[in-house]
């Protein structure tokens, strides 16, 4: 047994407990003890004793084993708790396993499920769209059911007023055969059972039964009386009242009056409607200084600005040593000149004396003049120059000729003359009057734009299409048998409706173009009511024969008639798509017939799929003639009503060659005119083309005998042939290789283009080559039926033609990569400095897409401004097919195009520069927005709106241009708050910047009109459209169209020298012309001078009962009116009265014209009383003319009910509102909105009388009506014919002005 000192391990040093210090180390034997005695030695506490006995060294150890027991006991326990929490936990695990296995069970149904109910979601999405797309194909074929119905039923209604209007004839005539004593027997009254009428006649005959009257189909003028009057009001909204095409002119519709102007004189110089400022120089030696400078410092600068307003410019002089032999050149270029000036000093040479008096002594005021006079203290006029001078001032009656006296230096000199000719491009070419015009700025375009509303579109179409119609009613070849065929396509469009499209075909060159211009320059004079559209297309792959482009322009000449042209999409589809609607609503507003001419159909690309319209319905009132080649015509198309143009008979041929022959001086013998004759007998050389062709060749070629040319020409059995023979001739007759090589290369150049080049590109890329040189060359190609100048462009007169070249110097197409190589070149370079025209724009894309140079045609398009410039010319969809072709999406797109602008805006310092750039950011947002993607459109437009705020100012027109588009956006969006507050501030700041009555003010206005109809608000809308539409008429009187505006002002100078003669009918007619004149012009002074001199002119002539006195007498009361001068035109419009009564008919129109307007002015004066018996007699007119139960019956019943109102002779009015109402539904329907006017009117009448709940359902109905009519742009559109010229409101006369104008 060991003492407690074994505890110790070995080695270790026991110290004394006591803190003895002096204690001694020593090692003591170990003996190993139980474990439990170690740990119960371990928990001993206090101190340890020295020298302990036995007995409590055993007592430890029993303490020992206690513990232990003690502990394998807690051990137990321990252990089974955790051998229980196992079990539990194990049984957890396998009940959590259960519940996984269950769970995943569950989620592998509700898989399953959602399959099928995701296939469910699917098949019933596709159900959705089928049923959306046969709803579709429903409202589709609902529409055209309704379409036809409307036509069957208005023509059911015009076959009935035929025979309303046989019967009236026939009773008419029954009571002049009464008159003439020749008994007519009543069957009613005949006892016999054969029921017939016998007229008896003491040895005379009745004709009138023979005709067949009742069976006759109605022409083209009763169908358009019938339409009008059926429609509304049968008379013009105009005060005017003038004879033949100017019938009811009214100053607020510029096209109508352009278009009359063109109808009284259609040969309008070339100077007026050419799309090139042509200034012809005359000059000496003497000056010869002046004239190079002004061409080397001046004429770049005219040409810039020219370019920059979408004009050409072009010098044109002929030098003294060559002058001679280019005398028809030169005749020729003075005549197309739009001004020549002439540069003088002391003496004159044949030439120029030859020129000046072809320019300033025959022709005075075909052009405008400038007379350049170098002055000096050694000054001595020659004789000639002295004489020439006297009669230049002779010819000057008007001294309209812009003299400029200088005796500084020749640099001086040119300046005056650059002075002086920018005036007159200015303010007498162009129409920019008091304006500063900067080519650089852009605010022209804005300003062009603003005439459009929110629509864009190429006044270089427009100018195409006029140039069109000009060139082929001025062709000399119109002489052919055109009669029979106008007779025949009046007689076709004059059938009753429903018509289809009417098919003029024929051979290539047989003269369709020709007939049809021919056509509808006689329907104009004799049916100035009639609305013409009509489109010339041009060769296959140019602007003019692009479908989208066409079926826009002929929408937009639609909307302009109703002075808004909001609401159209700019998406291609939706603008084929919409075509026949917007047909339908504003033919059921047109007050006469629309005709639709679109010559060449058939050159359109897939014309059947993009003109799907024609195959519908057309409304009543609408007929559309078309063109065709009989060989590409359309299978569907052929069973349409044709008119097909026969081969020119043996008279016809010898017609058109003799008068080909007569212009040269040239006559054939009789054995050269029989070769011609059988020769000209198959289908293809009896056509109007190779017969002119082929006379003009035999006359042409001045190098060949007559004979010998006659022989070569006979060779050629087609058209095509012919040409290529031509060609081959025309080469050979000039006189040097550098003149064929020029010949080939234009010609080449003008094949491989898009659309031609002009004059000025020409000599551009052959700088070579001199203007006369160039003149002459294009006048032998003008003269053999190969090239025309339209549009400032060079392009072939026919398709032929272009073939031919295509065929003879292209080989086939092969060689055209080359030539248009070198015009990408061209285009190239001007792009690279900064010049982008819409030349550039418009041939540079296509050039590179022909070259299939997708590289170089994104670079192209990524220059922002070649894209600005076809986007804000409407070449919307041009745009996009570049797009397509390099193979962009509309977001990579819109992608590509905001990095370029990021890119750009980096050099961007200047003013200029930044408004350029908020200019390219407004135009991005625009294109954004039409392509579909509104909400990438806000950040370029607010980032326009930021630049424009920053760079101007807060308050410039500018920012009410961003803040329009961003309105728009808005509105797409349908945020209907922003964008009302947003157009409220446009609307503030264009009110600042350009007075109440700018067209800027008129486009804000309408488009918060178009924002209340969509909230339902249409009183609002109501009011606010009508606010725009009047300020769109004046400024429209203020300023009109550009090429509308000069027309006019030019027609009325050469008007005037007509005056100069002595008194006449015609001469009176020609006054009363320029009175009209003047007054679409707006110059009420001058207009008045002409209206009295003509009044007085016929009084003196035709003595002062005439009927023409009564015309003067009205159009001065509409002048004195139109000045409210009421007192002045009150007397004149009794005055015409009193004439017209005794004069004419008792129904006839002019006498209830006069009627109408003085009792207009009776009512605006407040003379009530005097207003009511013209009312009654303009009642009993319209019954007379058309029935008690026509709807302009109702509206005389309606405008003599309200003046009853105003008089409060309540019991007057009502029977007349009942009447009228009756009217109104039984031939319009009962949801017309006429029926709504007339229900508002009993409504406002019921309130009076004091029985309120009749007011109520009346109203109730009435705005019912309004609310369920279908809304035309913004609203319903006046047109110059609207009901509001006819039917009055209830309200009192309008207070008149303290102080008459």
């Amino acid at each position: 047994m060991g003492t407690a000192s074994s505890l110790v391990s070995p080695g270790e040093v026991i110290e004394d407990g006591y803190g003895g210090e002096g204690g001694e180390a020593c090692e003591i034997p170990v003996e190993v003890k139980p474990k439990a005695r170690l740990l119960r030695s371990s928990f001993r506490r206090g101190p340890r004793v020295i020298g302990a006995s036995f007995k409590s060294t055993g007592s430890v150890d029993l303490e020992y084993a206690a513990e232990y027991e003690r502990l394998r006991k807690e051990y137990e326990i321990f252990r089974v708790s955790k051998n229980n929490e196992i079990s539990s936990m194990q049984k957890k695990e396998a009940k959590l396993d259960e519940e996984n296995k269950r769970l995943r069970a569950e989620l592998q149904a509700l898989q399953k499920t959602y399959q099928k109910i995701l296939r469910e979601k699917e098949s019933a999405l596709e159900a959705k769209y089928q049923a959306m797309e046969r709803a579709a194909t429903f409202e589709h074929d609902r529409d055209k059911v309704k379409r036809q119905f409307k036509i069957f039923r208005e023509t059911k209604e015009k076959e009935i007023q035929d025979l309303l209007r046989a019967k009236r004839d026939l009773e008419a005539k029954m009571q002049q055969l009464q008159a003439q004593g020749i008994q007519v027997y009543d069957p009613n009254d005949s006892d016999s059972d054969d029921n017939q009428t016998t007229v008896t006649a003491a040895g005379t005959q009745c004709e009138y039964w023979s005709g067949g009257v009742l069976g006759s189909e109605p022409s083209m003028g009763s169908m358009m009386q019938l339409q009008q009057t059926f429609r509304g009001p049968e008379f013009a909204h105009s005060l005017i009242d003038v004879e033949g095409p100017f019938a009811n002119v009214s100053r607020d519709d510029w096209d109508a009056a352009v278009a009359s102007l063109l109808q009284v004189s259609p040969h309008v110089p070339q100077a007026l409607w050419s799309n090139t400022v042509r200034c012809y120089l005359i000059f000496t030696q003497e000056t010869r200084a002046e004239l190079d400078i002004f061409i080397k410092k001046h004429s770049p600068v005219l040409r810039r600005m020219c370019e920059g307003l979408g004009h050409f410019y072009l010098n044109v002089c002929f030098p003294e040593e060559n002058a001679a032999k280019y005398a028809v050149e030169r005749r020729q270029e003075i005549e197309r000149s739009s001004v020549c000036v002439l540069l003088l000093k002391s003496a004159v040479t044949s030439s120029v004396v030859e020129d000046c008096e072809e320019a300033f002594v025959k022709n005075p005021d075909g052009h405008p003049l400038v007379l350049y006079l170098r002055t000096g203290e050694d000054h001595n006029l020659t004789e000639p120059t002295r004489q020439l001078l006297e009669r230049i001032n002779a010819a000057d009656k008007a001294a309209k000729v812009k003299v400029v006296d200088h005796s500084g230096s020749a640099e001086e000199g040119a300046d005056l003359i650059y002075a002086q000719l920018e005036k007159v491009i200015k303010q007498e070419l162009l129409g920019l009057e008091g304006a500063d015009v900067d080519s650089k700025d852009s605010g022209i375009e804005e300003g062009r734009e603003e005439d459009s509303g929110d629509v864009l579109w190429d006044l270089h179409d427009e100018q195409e299409q006029i140039e069109s119609y000009q060139q082929a009613c001025n062709s000399t070849t119109s002489q052919l048998g055109f009669q029979k065929y106008i007779d025949r396509l009046n007689d076709m469009i004059a059938a009753p409706p429903p018509t289809p499209p009417l098919l003029v075909s024929g051979g290539p060159g047989s003269g369709k173009s020709l007939l049809l211009s021919k056509w509808i320059e006689q329907q104009q004079k004799q049916s100035p009511n009639t609305l013409f559209l009509y489109h010339f297309v041009g060769r296959p792959l140019s602007t003019s024969s692009e479908p989208v482009l066409i079926i826009k322009r002929l929408t937009v000449k639609l909307l302009q008639h109703f002075w808004s042209i909001s609401g159209l999409s700019m998406e291609p589809s939706k603008i084929l798509e919409e075509f026949p609607r917007w047909l339908e609503r504003l033919s059921a507003r047109h007050q006469g017939n629309i005709i639709i001419i679109i010559d060449s159909i058939d050159q359109i690309q897939q014309a059947e799929r993009h003109m799907k319209w024609l195959i519908d319905p057309l409304p009543v009132n609408v007929r559309v003639v078309v063109s065709v080649n009989v060989e590409t015509c359309p299978q569907a198309w052929r069973l349409w009503p044709t008119l097909h143009l026969d081969p020119l008979s043996p008279r016809e041929v010898r017609s058109v060659v003799n008068a080909e022959c007569q212009s040269m001086d040239l006559k054939f013998t009789k054995d050269q005119e029989k070769k011609l004759e059988r020769h000209c007998r198959s289908a293809s050389t009896c056509n109007a083309l190779y017969v002119t062709l082929l006379a003009r060749m035999i006359i042409s070629i001045s190098c060949w005998s007559l004979e010998k040319s006659l022989e070569q020409c006979l060779q050629c059995q087609d058209t095509m042939s012919l040409y290529r023979q031509a060609l081959k001739m025309t080469l050979n007759s000039l006189n040097t290789d550098r003149e064929r090589h020029i010949m080939r290369e234009i010609l080449c150049l003008v094949c491989a283009s898009h659309n031609g080049v002009s004059e000025s590109e020409v000599l551009d890329l052959f700088p070579e080559v001199e203007l006369p040189v160039l003149s002459s060359l294009l006048y032998r190609l003008n003269r053999l039926c190969f090239v025309t100048l339209r549009c400032g462009l060079i392009r072939f007169q026919h398709l032929q033609a272009w073939e031919a070249v295509r065929l003879e110097f292209l080989g086939g197409g092969s060689s055209s990569a080359a030539y248009r190589e070198k015009l990408i070149h061209y285009f190239s370079q001007q792009l690279s400095q900064d010049r982008v025209t819409w030349r550039v724009a418009d041939e540079l894309p296509w050039l590179l897409q022909q070259q299939e140079d997708r590289t170089k045609l994104q670079l192209s398009l990524l220059n922002l401004f070649v894209s600005q410039n076809l986007y804000k010319r409407g070449h919307f969809s041009e745009l996009l097919a570049y797009w397509q072709y390099v193979g962009k999406d509309k977001n990579s797109m819109a992608t590509e195009y905001f990095d370029s602008l990021k890119h750009y805006e980096k050099s961007c310092e200047s003013e200029d520069s930044m408004t350029k750039l908020a200019n390219l950011y407004e135009t991005l947002g625009r294109f954004l927005k039409d392509l579909g993607l509104p909400s990438q459109a806000v950040a370029p437009l607010q980032r326009s709106l930021e630049i424009r705020e920053t760079a101007l100012d807060p308050d410039h027109p500018s920012v009410a241009h961003s803040l329009h588009q961003l309105a728009g956006v808005y509105v797409q969006w349908k945020k209907y708050g922003n964008a009302e507050q947003l157009y409220k501030q446009a609307l503030e700041i264009s009110e600042n910047a350009y007075g109440a009555e700018h067209a800027s003010v008129a486009r804000e206005l309408e488009s918060l009109a178009m924002l209340y109809q969509k909230q339902n608000k249409y009183e609002q809308a109501e009011k606010l459209r009508k606010m725009s539409v009047k300020i769109r008429q004046k400024t429209a009187r203020q300023k009109g169209h550009m090429y509308g505006f000069t027309l006019l002002r030019r027609r009325a100078l050469q008007l005037e020298e007509l005056t100069l003669g002595k008194d006449s009918a015609d001469c009176a007619k020609t006054l009363n012309e320029l009175g009209v004149l003047y007054y679409l012009q707006n110059n009420l002074d001058a207009a008045k001078v002409f209206l009295t001199r003509s009044l007085e002119m016929r009084q003196r002539v035709l003595g002062p009962d005439h009927p023409d006195c009564a015309q003067s007498l009205n159009n001065l009361a509409a002048l004195h009116t139109e000045r409210r001068e009421y007192e002045t035109a009150e007397d004149m419009y009794e005055r015409a009265l009193d004439i017209r009564k005794k004069a004419l008919s008792p129904d006839h129109p002019s006498l209830a014209y006069t009627l109408k307007h003085l009792a207009m002015l009776y009512k605006r004066r407040g003379k009530l009383e005097k207003a009511v018996p013209l009312y009654e007699l303009s009642l009993e007119i319209r019954e007379k003319s058309f029935g008690p139960k026509h709807p302009s019956v109702a509206t005389a019943l309606v405008n003599l009910a309200v003046i009853y109102c105003q008089l409060k002779k309540h019991g007057d009015a009502l029977p007349l509102y009942e009447r009228a109402l009756k009217v109104y539904e039984d031939s319009l329907g009962r949801s017309h909105p006429r029926v709504g006017e007339t229900l508002k009117n009993l409504a406002v009448l019921s309130y009076e009388e004091g029985d309120f709940e009749k007011a109520a359902e009346l109203y109730k109905r009435a705005m019912e009506i309004k609310e369920a009519e279908p809304s035309l742009v913004c609203g319903n559109a006046l047109s110059r014919h609207s009901s509001s010229g006819d039917t009055f409101s209830l309200r009192g006369p309008a207070p008149l002005p303290h102080v008459p104008r």
